[in-house]
């Protein structure tokens, strides 16, 4: 890990996607909306509303391994009924998730889809705003 390594912090609404990317290895983001720079070397999860006490806090990441893009039905066969089941998604391999030494937290709740970050940054934030990059490709506008 190198202090300059890139950083994508990636929202996870639902309980069920956290433990897809605990178990199975991976995330997914649909190709439409799939941010510039989602090839970063690390992946850091920013929990929604219902993690409860863990809720709009970051708590874990992972290294990305690679990717590739598939329809949403190749990668969630339980769900081919599903609107979206025919779009394509980037399905982000990742390596084994690994626990912050401390959560980073929103002090207010916001509404985070992916922040660009770095490595650096990562291990010394204690809030998301401590994150965010002024200047560069990914900086906050």
């Amino acid at each position: 890990m190198y202090p300059e390594d890139s950083v994508l912090v990636a929202y996870v609404p639902h309980v069920a996607d956290f433990e897809r990317i605990s178990r199975e290895g991976w995330y997914r983001i649909p190709q439409r909306h799939a941010p510039q720079g989602f090839q970063s070397t690390y992946y850091a999860f920013y929990f929604g509303r219902q993690f409860g006490e863990q809720k709009w806090a970051i708590h874990y990441y992972a290294r990305r391994l690679g990717h590739e893009l598939l329809t949403r039905h190749l990668l969630l066969p339980a769900e081919p009924e599903h609107p979206r089941a025919n779009e394509l998604y980037y399905k982000v391999q990742l390596g084994a998730v690994q626990q912050l030494e401390r959560p980073i937290v929103s002090l207010r709740w916001r509404r985070i889809t992916f922040i660009h970050t770095t490595w650096d940054r990562l291990q010394a934030a204690r809030e998301i705003n401590d994150l965010l990059l002024e200047g560069g490709p990914y900086a906050a506008r």
